[in-house]
């Protein structure tokens, strides 16, 4: 039989509530009855729709970028899996697959206004909770299959079921999504289950390959574990050895390499992440051009490190660029679900116990900055007025004698036999000259810190666990606040969720249900501030550091655009995100001209860049 057409499909279905319909390799599915998609003949577009594009605000790639060349990065362990929902799937590797994968429309990282992806116009309903989108006829997967409205119903038939065993997607695609309609295949809207401001940003969805998909069922999780998705970005997972390596090849026909705010980027030809499990290890095979690129973040790299013959022959540059941008949530993560942690003094105490500051001043060289709370640089959604609790011997001894405990004859707090003595997993090795900062003095406020680094994968899978006592780590950001998937007891008591502190608190709960189902932003920024005040006096989060600059070495065939990033670049050398990366590119002139200079040991010009386009302090 031959295939049909997706129109044929939805023709031959007119007027059936639910439908499963085969066509050679085509398995569509219409849940109409239950709200995921609706038939094209049975709904059309408002009359007065008025569309919408941007095809005006400023590129920021560079003219002089050309295609090429091998790009070699490292990652500290191999993901557990290539899936990116369920069970172990939240890993840092997660978002070089998902970075491929585009959505229908973008935020600008200067300006962040709405910018094409999939969808070439979009247009806001009238109901505040609708957005009407038209997706670009060229879109296409990357095994060749045109991309389709119906690709994007799929999503929420994917999101929703048990099978893929990811709560959170469960819960925010049925609570937050109500529909797609689909209109033809190239027309489509995605429904709000309310109005809000910022509607782009929730409604802005991706689709899912319906017909990779053929079996959603309870053999999900270990069918698709090491599956290679189809997508629709610039690069696919082209080969892979478990343990070793992951490469990605650059797709040379990829349908939109034309477009305005994709031209000039993604120009290597590929991307090779190999598996170095130390970070010393990947600063030696950065400097024997095994790897590209190095992060120098790290204050000992900028300033001790670095002062190698190969920096200061120019062989390879350094780059100190700042941002603007939504910070990530270092600090410490305590786990109320241990007993120590239940008693709110007791959380009191271990974060004045913390001496933040001295870790600034004797380890990071006074390079970092003290960060606040989780939710710094979100605008307006900001709580200004909340600040870290600081490092104080007077209110370590009030919160503990507070809630009857004792100093032991080692100085450590006890009660009833038990003493503050709690374990402390981290996975980054460099981090332990700070942790052992922080144990030393914690040590003078009564409370032991047992120090546990594992591996990047080990540590990853203990927390999400919720076997740990304090997690050590970070959270990537989102561009508003989110608070439901951290905090919200639902997410509570369970494993493979991101509530690590094991949060359940009703007050909590009722800010957060109220944030989600606002209908206005001065409510929702006001609730933002409530919700910060509430994790803050709950106290389970202790704020570290926040760095609002992003440091890098690189070899200096790699070449960046005059301003090398954008307000809100987090990595000059993302080979993949669709809003800030991709702007490098491989100069192979540079490239023998320099490795004729080393082997005649001639020396270039050292270059430090340090760019403040961005700094906003």
């Amino acid at each position: 039989m031959k295939r049909a057409t997706t129109k044929k499909i939805y023709a031959a279905c007119r007027g059936l509530r639910k439908a499963v319909i085969f066509s050679g390799t085509v398995l569509l599915l219409l849940f109409a009855a239950q709200g995921e998609m609706e038939d094209a003949r049975a709904a059309s577009l408002p009359a007065d729709i008025k569309w919408l594009t941007n095809d005006s605000d400023p590129v920021y790639a560079s003219p002089e970028a050309g295609k090429g060349g091998i790009f070699h990065s490292a990652i500290l362990s191999f993901p557990l899996t290539f899936r990116t929902v369920g069970p172990d799937s939240n890993s840092s590797f997660r978002s070089a697959i998902l970075d491929n994968q585009l959505s229908l429309v973008g935020i600008h990282p200067n300006t962040e206004r709405i910018i094409p992806e999939l969808a070439t116009h979009w247009a806001f309903g009238k109901d505040k909770k609708t957005m009407y989108f038209k997706l670009n006829p060229d879109a296409r997967w990357s095994d060749g299959v045109p991309v389709t409205a119906a690709d994007f119903a799929f999503t929420l038939d994917f999101m929703r079921s048990k099978y893929i065993v990811a709560p959170w997607y469960n819960d925010y695609y049925t609570r937050e999504i109500e529909k797609v309609i689909v209109y033809d295949d190239h027309t489509l809207a995605v429904v709000s289950t309310k109005a809000q401001p910022d509607l782009h940003l929730k409604l802005s969805i991706s689709p899912t390959p319906r017909h990779f998909y053929t079996s959603l069922d309870k053999d999900f999780v270990r069918r698709y574990n090491w599956k290679i998705v189809p997508n629709t970005g610039p690069y696919q997972i082209s080969a892979f050895k478990k343990g070793r390596y992951v490469k990605f090849e650059r797709k040379k026909h990829w349908w939109a390499k034309d477009l305005r705010y994709f031209q000039n980027r993604f120009n290597v030809d590929r991307v090779v992440f190999s598996v170095v499990r130390d970070f010393n290890l990947m600063w030696t095979y950065f400097r024997k051009r095994k790897l590209d690129t190095f992060p120098m973040t790290m204050p000992k790299f900028w300033h001790v490190r670095s002062r190698i013959p190969e920096i200061q022959k120019g062989y390879i540059n350094r780059i100190w660029f700042f941002n603007d941008t939504p910070r990530p949530a270092m600090g410490m993560w305590l786990n109320q679900d241990r007993p120590i942690f239940k008693d709110a003094n007791l959380r009191y105490a271990f974060a004045h116990a913390m001496n933040i500051r001295k870790v600034i001043q004797e380890v990071l060289w006074n390079d970092y900055y003290r960060l606040e709370q989780m939710y710094v640089g979100y605008g307006k959604y900001t709580n200004p007025k909340i600040r870290a609790r600081r490092f104080d011997l007077a209110k370590v001894k009030y919160y503990m004698e507070k809630s009857g405990w004792h100093r032991g004859a080692d100085g450590i707090w006890e009660k009833n036999g038990r003493r503050y003595s709690v374990e402390v997993c981290y996975s980054i090795d460099q981090h332990t000259p700070r942790l052992v900062v922080l144990k030393e003095e914690a040590k003078k406020a009564g409370i032991e810190l047992r120090l546990q680094r594992l591996d990047a994968a080990a540590a990853y899978k203990k927390v999400m666990e919720k076997r740990h006592d304090v997690a050590w780590m970070g959270w990537s950001t989102s561009f508003r606040p989110q608070y439901w998937e951290h905090f919200h007891s639902v997410n509570a008591h369970k494993a493979q969720t991101n509530n690590i502190t094991n949060t359940d608190d009703p007050v909590m709960d009722r800010l957060i249900e109220a944030y989600r189902n606002s209908l206005e932003e001065a409510e929702r920024i006001e609730l933002s501030h409530k919700i910060q005040a509430r994790i803050h006096q709950i106290g389970a989060f202790v704020p570290t550091f926040m760095v609002p600059y992003v440091r890098q070495a690189y070899w200096r065939w790699w070449r960046l655009p005059k301003v090398p990033g954008t307000r809100h670049t987090g990595d000059l050398f993302d080979p993949f995100g669709s809003s800030t990366g991709g702007l490098f590119w491989f100069d192979q002139d540079l490239y023998r001209e320099t490795i004729k200079a080393m082997k005649k040991k001639k020396a270039f010009a050292p270059v430090t860049i340090v760019d403040k386009t961005y700094k906003n302090f």
